[in-house]
Formats: structure tokens, sequence, C-alpha cells
């Protein structure tokens, strides 16, 4: 399952918003895979991997959990925690 959802924290996910944003991911019932639009997905609970990215405000990125074994509302749950996550300006 996929969403596609847009950065809007104003630092981009660096330094400390990438560590709230990994955090939040490992925290997560199911594995995250986060990717900026035409990028390789990478693991989202790995601070080196997300930082990497280099996703600024305004960077399209598309969050990706595996849902098979699991019901679709546990994964559609991951992927609003995350999305409302991203859509802050000022998280945490």
């Amino acid at each position: 399952m996929e969403r596609h959802t847009v950065v809007a924290i104003r630092e981009g996910l660096h330094a400390r918003p990438a560590a709230l944003f990994t955090q939040l991911a490992a925290s997560q019932p199911l594995p995250v895979r986060i990717a900026r639009d035409g990028g390789e997905p990478v693991d989202a609970a790995s601070i080196l991997a997300v930082m990497t990215l280099g996703a600024d405000a305004g960077t399209s990125v598309t969050l990706s959990v595996d849902a098979d074994g699991h019901d679709e509302d546990s994964a559609t749950a991951v992927l609003d925690t995350l999305e409302e996550f991203l859509s802050d300006p000022e998280p945490g």
C-alpha cells in the first residue's frame, strides 16, 4: 500500500525532524519505507537513510507499507500517522 504526500516541514527531513520521523516510523506495527517520487525507497526507521533522501520542504515523497498478512485498516492507520507528521510545518 502506498501514499503520496508532500513534506510540509519547514526544515524538511533534516536533523531533528528526521529523528522524530524515524522514531515515529520505528514505533509503527508495520515496516515503512519512504522514497522521493521516482527514487528508490529506503527504510523510514533509519535516520541515515531518511536524511540521505534530501527531502526539503515541498518535496514529494511516497510512503509505503507491506500489508501482506495484515489488515488494510492497520496499513491505512500507519500511513495516516506518518502523513500527518509530514504535513505539519512544525512537528513535535
